[in-house]
């Protein structure tokens, strides 16, 4: 008999399987990202129909099988169901949930990942907060998480309260990254600094950014 636990965690992707089955990828605090199977996800009245799609943080109860994890009940915490209702906020949601698909691994300790991830979706739910200084916040912030931050790009200076903002960011604990606002010269910085970092660190190209693109072009 297969030994059931739990992990905590968000769903990252999730995908039809079968007839009734689906396939998500979960970012856990205990196992870093997993793939796994929910059986009969997709039916009608099915206890994991709305537990199992992107978003959903809470407790997932799992077993271990030949090549992936099992699904089995799922306790749902938060369905950042604001971000479900805001196309904009979803768009930015779904980007943050790739870039996470894209850093984290199985069996590697996730538990900051795991805690930025939360506190971004968070503060896209939050009004008084620019959905681009969240998203600039969250990039820089998973680089640096990740071991890769260099430092501030040489090939100009910047102002002192972006500079600040920036030692900020990479030098504080994910609970407080998303306390404070800047203007719009500064922010127009921190994309380019977190553009610079994304394209000379990042190999993939994020299906959700390419839609960001355009809404903050608009």
């Amino acid at each position: 008999m297969q030994e059931l636990f739990s992990v905590t965690g968000i769903i990252l992707k999730a995908e039809p399987f079968g007839e009734y089955d689906r396939r998500v990828v979960i970012l856990t605090k205990e196992c870093g990202k997993i793939a796994a199977f929910a059986r009969s996800a997709r039916k009608q009245g099915s206890r994991l129909l709305a537990a199992t799609n992107p978003f959903c943080f809470g407790e997932f109860k799992v077993y271990k099988g030949r090549t992936s994890y099992n699904v089995t009940e799922a306790t749902i915490s938060n369905y950042f169901e604001s971000l479900r209702e805001d196309f904009e906020g979803a768009c930015y949601g779904m980007y943050f949930l790739e870039v996470m698909d894209y850093y984290t691994r199985e069996n590697n300790d996730e538990k900051n990942m795991l805690k930025l991830l939360y506190q971004s979706l968070r503060a896209l739910c939050h009004e008084g907060l620019d959905n681009r200084l969240v998203r600039y916040i969250f990039e820089v912030k998973a680089l640096a998480l990740n071991g890769e931050y260099p430092g501030l790009p040489e090939q100009k200076s910047y102002r002192d309260s972006t500079v600040y903002a920036v030692s900020y960011i990479v030098n504080s604990t994910v609970e407080k990254l998303y306390t404070f606002k800047v203007t719009e010269d500064v922010l127009a910085e921190l994309k380019e600094i977190a553009d610079i970092f994304r394209h000379k660190f990042i190999d993939r190209k994020f299906k959700s950014l390419e839609i960001l693109g355009e809404l903050e072009i608009s």
